[in-house]
C-alpha cells in the first residue's frame, strides 16, 4: 500500500476536534485515578504518546471499515480514531472490567459507534458473531507480533487487515512472527513508520493482509498463544 504516515496529519485531525479531545483528556484523568487506566498522565506526554500516536495510523483504515480492537485498555488507538474518522465502527474487546466500565462511559459521552465487549479476545475469536467478521482488527501495546496474530488474525475477513500499533525495532518482531503469519492465514506483511514530535519516539504500524480463512485450531486458547507463541 502505497501510504505513509505523518504525525503532522494526524495533529491537524486532533486539533479539528480539539474540544472533543479536551473533554476526553479530562475523563481520562478522572478515572484514571479510580481504575488505574495508563501509566501516562502528564497532559504533553497524554497528547502525543496517546492521542498523536493513535491518530497517525488513521490513513490504513479503509473508509466505512467494521474494526475490531483487542486489549482496548483506556481506548487506544480505537478512541482518537473514532473522534477523527467518524466512518469507522468498533468492537471493543477488553478482558478487565473496570476498563470496561470508563469505554462505556466515553461511548456515552461522544456517541460514539462502538461496542464494548467484557472477554477475551481467545474466546470470542471462537465465536461464530465475531470470528473473520472484520474488515480490520487492531491492537496497541499488548502482546508481541506472533502472540498477537493468534489473536487478532482469527477476528479478520480474507482481504482484511490486522493493523498492530508498535515501537522501534518492529523489524525484528515480523522476522520473529513469519510462522504465524503463513499459519494463520496471513498474507502480504508491511511497516509504517513515523516519529512523534518533540522527541517522543519512534512508532511502527504493522499491516498483515488476510489472504485465506484462519484454521479452526486457532486461538488455540489456554494461554498458548502467549506460553507458546507460533
Amino acid at each position: 500500500m502505497g501510504i505513509c504516515l505523518d504525525a503532522a496529519r494526524a495533529e491537524k485531525l486532533i486539533k479539528e476536534r480539539a474540544e472533543a479531545f479536551d473533554a476526553f483528556r479530562r475523563l481520562l484523568a478522572e478515572y484514571n485515578g479510580r481504575y488505574n487506566l495508563t501509566a501516562i498522565t502528564e497532559e504533553r506526554e497524554v497528547y502525543y504518546k496517546h492521542f498523536l500516536d493513535s491518530a497517525a495510523g488513521e490513513p490504513l483504515f479503509p473508509a466505512g471499515a467494521r474494526v475490531l480492537e483487542v486489549g482496548s485498555g483506556a481506548g487506544f488507538p480505537s478512541i482518537p480514531l473514532m473522534l477523527v474518522r467518524p466512518d469507522l465502527t468498533f468492537t471493543l474487546l477488553e478482558s478487565t472490567g473496570k476498563k470496561c466500565a470508563f469505554l462505556e462511559v466515553v461511548k456515552k459521552t461522544f456517541s460514539l459507534p462502538a461496542e464494548v465487549l467484557h472477554v477475551r479476545a481467545e474466546d470470542a475469536g471462537r465465536e461464530e458473531k465475531y470470528r473473520e467478521k472484520f474488515d480490520v482488527c487492531c491492537a496497541r501495546a499488548v502482546a508481541r507480533l506472533n502472540t498477537l496474530l493468534e489473536y487478532c488474525l482469527p477476528f479478520v475477513k480474507t482481504g482484511g487487515l490486522f493493523l498492530a500499533y508498535k515501537g522501534a525495532g518492529a523489524e525484528e518482531e515480523i522476522k520473529e512472527a513469519e510462522r504465524a503469519v503463513a499459519l494463520l492465514g496471513g498474507g502480504e506483511v508491511c511497516s509504517y513508520p513515523y516519529s512523534l514530535p518533540e522527541g517522543m519516539g519512534e512508532r511502527t504500524v504493522v499491516a498483515v493482509k488476510k489472504m485465506r480463512p484462519t484454521p479452526q485450531k486457532y486461538p488455540r486458547g489456554r494461554g498458548k498463544e502467549r506460553s507458546d507463541p507460533l
